[in-house]
C-alpha cells in the first residue's frame, strides 16, 4: 500500500523544512533572518519549540525547532513567515508536491496536526520521495535531522528519533505521531556507500515504529545493492545535427545516477537511449533532447534526461542548403 493517502501527522514537517531551505537557496531567504512569533504560531498545541510571543527567532533556530524538536510552534511561524499566512503556505506545500511528483500528497496545514474537519494526506512513496529530494538537494542543511537534541529557550528537548541513538548508520530523519496517523518514522540509513530510506506508518508505539523501520534496513542493506550507472554530465552518444555551425552535438546525462537493486541482478540491467530521430539547429545547450531508460528485466528502474553538452547555432545559408539536399537525398534513399 505504499500509495495510499494516509495522515502522516509531523512527517509534515519534512515539506515544511523543504520549503523553508528552498527559500534560503533561492535567495529568498537568510538563517539570520528574524522572523516574529504571531499568537497563533505560540498558542498552537502539542509538540512545541516553546518560541515566546511577540518575540523574533532566527531562521537557523527555527529549522531546528521544526526538524529536532517537531515544533508546532515553529512551523506556523515560518509558514507565516514565508508565505504571509499558513493557508498560503498550504497552497506552496501543494505545489512543491505536483512538482517532485507527490501524487497522493495533499496539505491544509504547516505542522501535521489533524482536526475534527481534516488532516493531510502522504503516502508512504511520497515520503519517499520527499526524503530523497531532501538528501540530494539539501546536502548542506540535511546534517540537522541528525542532530540529537536542540535547546531553545533554555529548555533542551531531545529527537524523538530513537534510531539516532542506537544505530551509527541511522542519520535522520523525522518522527512523527497524531491518533488518527498512529506512530510514523522516515528514516534513512547509510552503510558501504548505500543509502536507504525507510517510510513507517501507522504503528501502535514509539519502539513498534523503530523495530518496523530496523528490520526494513537490515532486509534492504542484507538483500540490495547500489550500482553507478552514470558520471554527472557523462556523454552518452553523438548524433549529427542538421542546418548547423557544427555537424554534430554530443548528449549527455545531466547528473549522477545509482539504483539500488536486488544483489546479483546488476547483469540483468539494459539500457536505452531514446532521442529524437533528425536534430535540426538551433539547439541550446542542456537543451533536453531525449531520454535514457535503464530496466531489470520488465521493471523500468530509472528514467533520465538527455541534454545538449553543447549549443549548436543555425548554420550559413549554403550549410543549410547542402544539409537540407542531403538529408532529401538518405530520406529519399531510405525509403
Amino acid at each position: 500500500n505504499a500509495d495510499e493517502p494516509l495522515p502522516p501527522a509531523s512527517l509534515t514537517k519534512i515539506m515544511t523544512a523543504y520549503i523553508a531551505i528552498e527559500e534560503i537557496i533561492n535567495g529568498n531567504l537568510g538563517l539570520n533572518d528574524m522572523v516574529h512569533i504571531s499568537e497563533k504560531a505560540w498558542r498552537m498545541e502539542g509538540s512545541k519549540m516553546f518560541v515566546d510571543v511577540n518575540s523574533q527567532v532566527s531562521v537557523e533556530d527555527l529549522l531546528r525547532g521544526i526538524i529536532i524538536q517537531s515544533g508546532n510552534d515553529a512551523s506556523v511561524a515560518m509558514a507565516e513567515h514565508i508565505a504571509g499566512s499558513e493557508d498560503a503556505f498550504a497552497d506552496m506545500m501543494n505545489q512543491y508536491a505536483e512538482v517532485l511528483g507527490m501524487n497522493s500528497s495533499f496539505f491544509m496545514n504547516a505542522s501535521g496536526l489533524d482536526t475534527e474537519l481534516y488532516y493531510n494526506t502522504m503516502s508512504a512513496r511520497d515520503l519517499s520521495i520527499l526524503a530523497t529530494a531532501t538528501i540530494q538537494r539539501h546536502g548542506q542543511f540535511y546534517a540537522m535531522y541528525a542532530e540529537r537534541e536542540f535547546t531553545y529557550n533554555n529548555i533542551r528537548q531531545s529527537n524523538r528519533n530513537t534510531l539516532l541513538f542506537r544505530d551509527r548508520n541511522v542519520d535522520g530523519m523525522k518522527t512523527g505521531w497524531t491518533d488518527a496517523a498512529g506512530y510514523c518514522l522516515v528514516a534513512s540509513a547509510e552503510r558501504e556507500g548505500m543509502r536507504l530510506i525507510s517510510v513507517v506508518m501507522g504503528t501502535a508505539s514509539e519502539e513498534a515504529r523503530a523495530i518496523e523501520t530496523q528490520k526494513l534496513l537490515t532486509y534492504g542493506f542484507r538483500y540490495f545493492e547500489t550500482h553507478k550507472l552514470y558520471d554527472a554530465n557523462q556523454v552518452l552518444t553523438s548524433l549529427p545535427v542538421y542546418a548547423g555551425e557544427r555537424d554534430s552535438v554530443d548528449l549527455a546525462i545531466k547528473e549522477e545516477v545509482y539504483v539500488t537493486i536486488p544483489r546479483g541482478q546488476a547483469e540483468a540491467m539494459t539500457a536505452t537511449v531514446d532521442v529524437d530521430e533528425i536534430i535540426q539547429a538551433p539547439v541550446q545547450e542542456g537543451q533536453v533532447m531525449g531520454v535514457v531508460n535503464v530496466m531489470l528485466e520488465n521493471e523500468m528502474i530509472h528514467s533520465g534526461d538527455v541534454v545538449a553538452v553543447q549549443e549548436v547555432a543555425e548554420g550559413g545559408a549554403f550549410k543549410r542548403f547542402v544539409d537540407w539536399i542531403n538529408w532529401m537525398f538518405n530520406d529519399s534513399f531510405s525509403e
